[in-house]
């Protein structure tokens, strides 16, 4: 039985743990993702995406189909949005779409997914990210458990798509992030590497990215610059995370 796939034609999808509008929001497709369709149950469609591997229910009005073939040609030339917000008009009228938004790499205004037409309403502002400063663009973002936009995000949403800008593939959630790279002591951290913290059963439930100076960035409230100490995040004089493992990509 062949393979059915869609891409995602709203600016941001929520993705649920059940097929209901009041089930837990657990991650996020945003425009342009592409996905796998696993079983179409009403008004939900259960997929699993392309880029992480992450099933879910979402909307089946978010989505429009693509063939394998269309599939390819996408995925063999896309990038990632960088900026906050862009304009675009579609076949169903002018959308917004957000930072981290799967786009072509081509930089002209038209672009195609599939059979659908698209076209950037102004030109793209040609910015080159250092990590940390592509981090720090999303500085004061809210958190937002299942988010992975600037307009809400939670801590392992933050380090993905901070990667996926860098062409760095990792998990979605912060405990698969942590099965990948390679663990690193405390003194010999550096730019770049992430930091993992447990609870009290020593399970893996934040990460963050590590800046110069001990300073960690990281999605905790909001998107911010905490201390990092050898035992864990502080804010101002308090403890806010226990340090479980450092990972170099």
């Amino acid at each position: 039985m062949s393979k059915k796939y869609a891409f995602c034609k709203v600016s941001i999808s929520p993705l649920r743990k059940e097929n209901s509008d009041a089930s837990e929001m657990i991650s996020q497709l945003l425009f342009g993702e592409i996905i796998e369709i696993l079983e179409i149950n009403n008004n939900w469609t259960k997929i699993i995406t392309c880029f992480d591997n992450y099933e879910a229910w979402t909307d089946t009005k978010h989505l429009i189909s693509l063939s394998e073939k269309e599939v390819s040609r996408f995925l063999d030339g896309f990038t990632i949005e960088t900026e906050l917000i862009r304009d675009i008009e579609t076949p169903w009228g002018k959308q917004i779409i957000t930072r981290g938004a799967f786009v072509p790499i081509d930089t002209s205004l038209n672009f195609n997914i599939g059979l659908h037409n698209f076209t950037f309403l102004e030109e793209k502002q040609e910015i080159s990210y250092s990590l940390e400063s592509f981090a720090k663009s999303y500085l004061n973002s809210p958190y937002l458990w299942g988010g992975k936009s600037p307009f809400g995000i939670d801590c392992s949403g933050f380090t993905q798509q901070v990667f996926r800008y860098f062409n760095k593939k990792i998990p979605r959630d912060a405990y698969q992030q942590a099965e990948h790279g390679l663990e690193i002591d405390f003194d010999y951290k550096l730019i770049g590497d992430l930091a993992f913290f447990s609870n009290t059963s020593g399970k893996i439930t934040h990460v963050g990215i590590i800046l110069n100076d001990s300073l960690i960035i990281h999605a905790s409230g909001q998107v911010k610059i905490d201390r990092l100490k050898k035992d864990g995040i502080y804010s101002g004089e308090n403890k806010t995370h226990d340090l479980c493992l450092i990972k170099r990509l």
